[in-house]
């Protein structure tokens, strides 16, 4: 699928909560080692420097959600990543959010830190991020 990012924009919006403008994914698509996975109903959105990588954000659309979409394009990614010579990829998630983290240790990713406050919500509550990380050569051989 063509990346556009107007209908990534669009999946985000629908998505998350502050989500990024077109304008912000457009920018980031635009810089070395940023990538995207898409399809009509999610993306992940990828950034890489040397043999790190960084989930920047997945996006599924609320629809679409429980149906092995986000699985599909993590492990699309991962395997992008494998085929660019990433040996580890990290990424932030916020502690309360059991469905993205039970996707993310499915995968064999860990937690390898915490942020607290990290992730500031509209009733004026934060909530930390846990750093999850997966080495690619372990997980997949």
């Amino acid at each position: 699928m063509k990346i556009d990012p107007a209908h990534l924009a669009d999946i985000h919006a629908r998505a998350i909560t502050p989500a990024w403008t077109e304008a912000a994914l457009r920018n980031l698509l635009a810089q070395a080692g940023v990538w995207a996975e898409a399809e009509a109903d999610g993306f992940i959105l990828m950034r890489q420097a040397d043999a790190e990588a960084e989930v920047l954000t997945l996006a599924v659309l609320p629809d679409a959600r429980r149906r092995g979409r986000g699985l599909a394009l993590l492990q699309a990614a991962l395997a992008t990543c494998r085929d660019r010579g990433v040996s580890d990829v990290f990424l932030e998630v916020a502690a309360d959010n059991d469905a993205a983290r039970a996707l993310y240790q499915s995968l064999g990713m860990i937690e390898s830190g915490r942020r607290r406050g990290y992730y500031g919500r509209s009733d004026g509550s934060s909530v930390d991020a846990l750093i999850l990380t997966l080495n690619l050569g372990a997980a997949l051989p």
